[in-house]
Order: C-alpha cells, then structure tokens, then sequence
C-alpha cells in the first residue's frame, strides 16, 4: 500500500463520504469535492422523504468508526429516518466533527476529467500519469492532481425528461415554470404551488408512488387537489411492489397503500401514456401522448415528472469508459440491474472488479454507478466503496471480498414475468460470476444455460 496517495472523491453525499472514510482508514489522502455549498446537497433536496431503509442500512461502517470518537450517538438501528434526519444526525456529523472535515471542498464543482498531459487518444505511459481534475469554486477555476478518481456524484440533478423518447418533450422546456422533477415537497415547502390544484404526476418508480400518495394526503387537506397518475405502461400493478414479502416493510408498505388508493378510485390513471408535447391551454398546462398532433390529452396546472434519472458523464469525456450502451452502468454491473431483463430488488453486492473501468484507477460509485437503472440502496455504495477503496490500495483480496448481505425485495422480474419470492431472490446473491444476478443464475451458467429463470 502506498500511503502517499491522493484520492480525488466527487461527491460528499452518503456514498462519497464513506469513501474517504474507507480511503482514509487505508492510509491514504482523500479530497472530495462537492459542488454543493454544504455536504449532502442532494439529500437536502428531499428532505421529508422517509427512507425505505432502517437506519442499519444507511450508516457505513468506516464512517462509524470515525465517529464514535466524536461522542456520537448511533440511531436506532431499526428505524427509518427521512433524509432531513440522515443529515441532522450522520452527513452532518460525519463531514464536520471527524477528521474528514479537513478532507471537503465545498462549492466546488468537477468540470473535467483527464490525465495530466495526455488526451484520450493516447496509450503510452497512461497508466503513470496523475489524473488531472479541474473544478470551479467561487475564486474561479482550480486544478487537483490525484492517483486515483471515485466519481460518486449521485445523479439527482440530471432527472430524466418527460419525453417517453428520452428526449425532452415538445414544448417542455418553454413550460418550465410548471414543470418540476424528483419529488418535491408537496405537503411542506412547496404545498402553496400544488394545493387546491390538479396536478399530474408521470412516472411508476417509488418517487411517483410516493408523491401521488403524499397528493392524496394534501386534497384530504385542501379541497380541489385532483392527484393524476400518467402511467408509460399499460399495468399499475408493477408499481405495487412485493408487498409483504419485502423486506424492507417500508418499501412493501409503501406500493400496498398505493393500491388500496388507487382501487379506491383516489387517484386518477391514465395508462399507456406516453408523453410527445406540453403546451399552454389558456393558462394550464396541456399534456399530450400518442402521435405528433396528440391523439390523447390531459389538461392540469402542475406536472411532476418522476421518471428517474441519468447520470452526467459530461466531464468524464477525456477518460476511457466501459458504459453499457443502454443503461449507461459500468459493463459488468449492467446485466444486473438491466430493467430490460430483470429487476431482483436486491443486485448482488459489488465491488472493484464490476466498476473498473479501462482507465485504471477510476471508479464510478454510488447511484451514479447504476446508470440510467432505478431502485439503488445506499448500502450497496458502502460495500462499493469499500472494495474500490482497497483495490486502489493494492489490497485485492479483500477488494474480491463480499461484505455486506442485503434486503430482499420480494418481487423479481425477469425476461417480463412476474413473481413473488419469500426468501432470497432465486438461492440468494451470486458468489463469483460478475454477469449472474442471483446464485441459481449463476449455477445454471456455470452448466451451460443460459438463464435461471427466477420464476
């Protein structure tokens, strides 16, 4: 291990902040910028969100270590905390009263991406060469120098649009002023923009859920808030989740109290709506599907899109990529998480060996790391960055090592078909084979098949 390493980290939400922690317990200097002006800027944006995940799960063992010295009073393991509460009393914590204080550059916005002295193109003596990490603050531009790169940058602030093409839609960007992304704080902070109105909410994930509940809650409240659920597909069960059988109870809870409202005929769907074109239509918004003129409409004062999103790979374009095409994750994790083929609520951990990339020594971690695929537990980045972290220190035995057991979600699709499973997502998670998504898959592809078939 070479203790004079510097270890540039981008990001000081939960995932980046148990990274230096990791990178600092190996010896190592880690220098994590945050664009934000506080650490935890995303999570500050969805505040009054309750987590699925009890307070076992949100907690990184490295950044415990590094503040039980510091008097800290360790949550209730089985409690759920929203993300104002994950601030008060860990990132809080965490980046002010331990030694990664000293660690975090506020205000400072990553820009680009290289190795020093040479472009993309060029091959000889790479490997040798620092990476050159060049960011914005407010004296204006910087440059960092490092050995290695954990980009764990989180991806909130890149949400998808509400085009189902991908792109924006028709007219989206010109009616931003009633458009919004993620899950704003419909009861709270932003009850003045939603109360008394009718609003539409696309989207199927937990944010929609989520908000199309909270929505509900506020017409209990304030009479004429009509909540609007614009389903892409054609079946609502999907966002129902596994119920009982997850679990993490929130998260099962969550998708059994959707549906008793939704059959209760609280909200209002509208299936097979594929977003083309917003427009104005006497100072409401007009929301159309179907071909270019329209073929169905929906008229409403608000839109909230919550379809996910994207990671920004804009300053990562000198570098040397492995991104699946499709979902934009690292190539080896992308057959785990590919909504296109599965969604076993619980991916098998994951370290180094999925997340390296053909420019040795860069990561990318966290929610980023997945790409354009949803459903990310934070826990998963703990146990990424602790391999990444022992990786970056020569330490490959405990890089390959699985740490971490993780919730299933009792509910795993593949190939389209459905099935509810009560204990361990097709034999539990994958051992060694990087492409398998369960142990079952992995056995069937060390005979020969092709495929577990997890129903």
């Amino acid at each position: 291990m070479d203790g004079n390493k510097t270890i540039a980290i981008i990001g000081a939400g939960p995932v980046g902040l148990a990274a230096a922690a990791h990178v600092l317990e190996r010896g190592m200097s880690p220098v994590v910028l945050e664009a934000g002006p506080e650490a935890g800027h995303a999570v500050r944006q969805w505040q009054q969100v309750q987590l699925f995940s009890p307070w076992e799960y949100n907690v990184d063992r490295a950044a415990a270590r590094l503040l039980e010295p510091t008097g800290w009073n360790s949550p209730d393991p089985q409690s759920y905390p929203t993300g104002g509460e994950l601030i008060d009393r860990y990132i809080e914590p965490l980046a002010t009263r331990t030694p990664l204080r000293e660690t975090i550059r506020t205000s400072s916005r990553v820009t680009a991406i290289s190795r020093a002295g040479l472009d993309k193109a060029r091959t000889k003596g790479r490997q040798r060469a620092p990476f050159e990490i060049r960011y914005q603050n407010g004296r204006g531009p910087e440059v960092l120098r490092a050995d290695a790169v954990i980009d764990a940058s989180g991806t909130w602030f890149s949400p998808n649009p509400a085009g189902s093409n991908g792109l924006p839609a028709i007219g989206e960007v010109g009616c931003a002023d009633r458009v919004a992304y993620g899950m704003p704080d419909v009861r709270g902070v932003d009850r003045a923009r939603y109360a008394g109105k009718t609003v539409a909410v696309l989207g199927a994930g937990h944010s929609a859920v989520g908000t199309l509940i909270d929505l509900v809650h506020l017409s209990d409240e304030v009479p004429g808030t009509q909540p609007v659920w614009l389903l892409r597909g054609s079946d609502p069960a999907k966002a129902f989740g596994g119920g009982r059988n997850d679990k993490l109870a929130a998260r099962g809870e969550l998708g059994t109290v959707f549906a008793a409202l939704l059959a209760a005929g609280r909200i209002r769907m509208e299936a097979e709506f594929g977003v083309t074109q917003l427009s104005d239509a006497d100072g409401r918004l007009r929301i159309a599907a179907g071909a270019c003129c329209g073929a169905r409409s929906v008229t409403a004062d608000e839109l909230i899109v919550a379809t996910g999103f994207r990671p920004d790979l804009s300053f990562l374009s000198e570098l040397r990529l492995r991104l699946d095409p499709a979902i934009d994750a690292p190539v080896a994790l992308a057959p785990l998480i590919d909504p296109n083929e599965h969604s076993c609520g619980t991916v098998r951990p994951h370290g180094a060996r999925e997340l390296a990339h053909d420019e040795p020594g860069f990561y990318i971690a966290g929610m980023k790391s997945y790409g354009r695929a949803p459903t990310f537990l934070m826990v998963t980045g703990y146990e990424q960055v602790r391999s990444i972290a022992a990786d970056i220190a020569g330490d490959k035995e405990a890089a390959a090592r699985v740490e971490l057991v993780l919730p299933e979600t009792g509910v795993c699709t593949r190939g389209g078909l459905e099935s509810s499973i009560a204990s361990g997502c097709c034999g539990g998670p994958a051992k060694e084979e990087p492409s398998a998504c369960c142990a079952a898959d992995e056995t069937a592809r060390k005979a020969g098949a092709s495929g577990c078939g997890c129903s």
